[in-house]
């Protein structure tokens, strides 16, 4: 689904509440978000743009803050993608968890740690640095705070960028999750929902 005119600029647009944007029909504002998440490292507008499009000047700074927090963190891009598939297994985000799994394991992610989060189980054996991040981020997501100890193992594993670095990853991608639950967006043609 395209919601361009033929021949039209298609940008791949989908949703399912959000009817997909035609760019030719786009304000000069909404053209100016996709163009730059089109110059940008993603190069794509899959998952949460078409949403973010109707309100172009957060979408903006909402798509420069996540290109930083995907392309530019502090920390290794393996722990970044466990940060991010947390986050879409705490909203059940059925296209997150889909486009990330793949990022992740392509990062060095162990497909049991990635299987034992979609299961809603702690994983059995992790690395110690992503032990720290599964501990911070559970811990933050489920109680809306971390401990002293919680924090100071991070921090010492990461040091304070590190632990801000990964409070925008969640937080960004907690926006992710709710634009695409909220309009309900379809899975990739063939794809099935992982997450139960």
């Amino acid at each position: 689904m395209s919601g361009s005119a033929p021949g039209a600029r298609d940008l791949g647009l989908r949703g399912d509440r959000f009817p997909p944007l035609a760019y030719e029909a786009m304000t000069p504002e909404q053209r100016a978000m996709v163009d730059a998440v089109l110059a940008g490292k993603r190069g794509s507008m899959q998952g949460p743009y078409n949403v973010l499009l109707r309100s172009p000047a957060m979408g903006q700074l909402a798509q420069a803050f996540g290109e930083h927090t995907r392309f530019n963190s502090s920390l290794p891009l393996r722990l970044n993608e466990l940060a991010i598939l947390l986050v879409a297994r705490e909203w059940t985000c059925q296209f997150m968890w889909h486009a990330h799994r793949a990022i992740a394991l392509g990062a060095g992610l162990p497909e049991a740690v990635i299987d034992a989060i979609a299961e809603r189980r702690t994983p059995d054996a992790m690395q110690d640095d992503e032990a720290a991040v599964h501990g911070f981020c559970t811990e933050l997501l489920a109680t809306r705070r971390v401990g002293d100890a919680t924090f100071a193992a991070t921090k010492a594993a990461f040091g304070e960028r590190g632990v801000v670095d990964l409070m925008g990853t969640m937080s960004y991608y907690t926006l992710v999750a709710m634009a695409l639950n909220v309009d309900r967006y379809p899975l990739p043609a063939g794809a099935s929902p992982a997450l139960g």
